[in-house]
């Protein structure tokens, strides 16, 4: 009798430590969903409109992308005259040769109220249409993807999301983690023919979800790079290149990641911290008129693009033209494959390249991010990779709606607005979790923050002052 107690009591003991600490997660998956959901929805959808880009795009401006071959091309100052004599009054800010002989150029333009891509047969120049830049279906859809519309605010907001939802799907492997004994059904089979709703929910979510974890862990860290606040300083610490790349130009104080904009990526994420080299003005003599220093620039701007083309500027690279003065043009792309990325800068007045950087230049940080992005936005492997990233976006809209209908189910009546789990007895217990808070501070200090003031939140507000606990269950 006594040896039987003396063997089960360290068992109770620690059962009951293995409980409180599967609470305690469990409480933070609860306040990681709570957060996330929202946000992971939106991500999901924005997310499966601009993966299948391509094909939308091809769908929806059939008429204004492609062309008859007919003949030779037209010299491309004389394409990109096109969109500046339908409008006069805009200024001309992006050329894209036509990438392929069937497709037309297109040439950017921003008047006072809105960005325009003007589409232009490269070979008789005739106007085929325009779009407007930021407020098509697949530009609105990244601007929400990235800023939710609000700027650096709604920036900060999804890289908040992400962080968190990293910790939603840690918390979520270990409450999957079969408890006594592994059992296919419920586990790796989802028990759909259950009737009881609970069993039918709980593993809609908990099985799709085992599967997806690291296509949607992939997802989040590969996006993360692009955030405003970890990404900048990501970019700072490991976007740089050697000093004397470029020691022999100019340099200005801004660097090449201005040129991307939220709704339209311009230069690849390796290339950002790039400096953006000066062009060196030419003094003109006093009796050159305007119209040949303008023919003058229209030649120059012919032979950047040709240079671009000659030194390896895959199909699709666009060139930005200069700001003002000493700025430069810019040609840039996103092709499927990272490593045919490539961006130059080149002289506005002499067409000389001044500063180039592909994908030979970059550091093996950079190589894994490039690589990483490709793939997320569903380019590297063509279709198989969309179908890989949508079935990712899927599993990730089909736990936000899983895990909200678990909530609502599982919410206890009658004890507050959003019901969550208890909080385990023993503080001493919260041991692991602080550490996993230091060490989630450390990699991504938004989640480390939000975290600790959760913690405080939790600790200090929630469990002792019981009208509070009341109120939020």
């Amino acid at each position: 009798m006594n040896e039987s107690s003396t063997v089960v009591k360290p068992q109770v003991a620690t059962g009951t430590a293995l409980n409180r600490f599967y609470q305690t997660i469990w409480r933070w998956h609860f306040y990681a969903g709570l957060f996330v959901i929202p946000f992971m929805l939106i991500l999901g959808i924005t997310g499966i409109i601009y993966l299948f880009k391509p094909q939308l795009d091809n769908a929806m401006y059939h008429n204004l992308l492609f062309v008859q071959p007919s003949g030779s091309l037209l010299p491309y100052t004389e394409q990109v005259q096109v969109a500046q004599s339908a409008y006069p009054e805009a200024i001309v800010t992006k050329f894209m040769p036509n990438p392929a002989a069937n497709r037309s150029a297109e040439v950017v333009v921003a008047t006072e109220t809105q960005k325009l891509a003007v589409f232009v047969d490269p070979y008789t120049g005739q106007l085929l249409g325009t779009r407007d830049e930021e407020r098509n279906l697949q530009a609105i859809a990244r601007k929400i993807h990235g800023d939710l519309l609000i700027g650096n605010w709604g920036d900060y907001l999804i890289e908040l999301a992400a962080c968190w939802a990293l910790v939603l799907l840690a918390t979520g492997i270990y409450l999957w983690l079969p408890r006594r004994r592994l059992a296919l059904l419920g586990t790796l089979i989802p028990r759909l023919w259950s009737k009881n709703k609970r069993i039918f929910w709980r593993d809609l979510h908990a099985v799709p979800g085992f599967y997806g974890v690291l296509l949607i862990g992939f997802l989040l860290i590969t996006g993360l790079p692009w955030t405003g606040f970890w990404g900048d300083t990501f970019a700072q610490v490991w976007g740089r290149f050697p000093e004397q790349m470029w020691e022999d130009v100019p340099q200005s104080t801004v660097v090449t990641g201005s040129l991307n904009q939220a709704d339209m990526l311009f230069v690849p994420w390796a290339a950002e911290q790039m400096p953006m080299p000066k062009s060196a003005p030419v003094t003109l003599v006093s009796d050159v008129s305007t119209q040949s220093a303008g023919a003058d620039a229209g030649e120059v701007f012919n032979q950047v693009v040709a240079l671009a083309i000659s030194e390896g500027a895959p199909p699709g690279f666009s060139i930005a033209f200069p700001a003002d003065e000493t700025g430069v043009y810019t040609a840039s792309a996103f092709p499927n494959d990272p490593t045919q990325e490539v961006t130059m800068h080149m002289d506005q007045y002499s067409g000389q390249m001044l500063a180039s950087v592909g994908w030979k230049d970059y550091g093996l940080v950079p190589k894994v991010v490039e690589m990483g992005v490709s793939i997320h936005m569903g380019k590297y492997f063509g279709l198989a990779n969309q179908l890989i990233m949508l079935f990712a976006a899927l599993v990730t809209i089909l736990l936000s709606i899983t895990g909200t209908v678990l909530w609502w189910q599982r919410r206890p009546k009658g004890v507050g607005l959003i019901g969550a789990p208890a909080l385990p007895p023993y503080v001493q217990h919260w041991r692991v979790p602080l550490v996993l808070i230091a060490i989630s501070g450390l990699i991504f200090p938004l989640v480390g923050l939000s975290l600790v003031i959760v913690l405080l939140f939790d600790y200090l507000l929630l469990s002792r002052i019981p009208a509070l606990r009341r109120l939020l269950g």
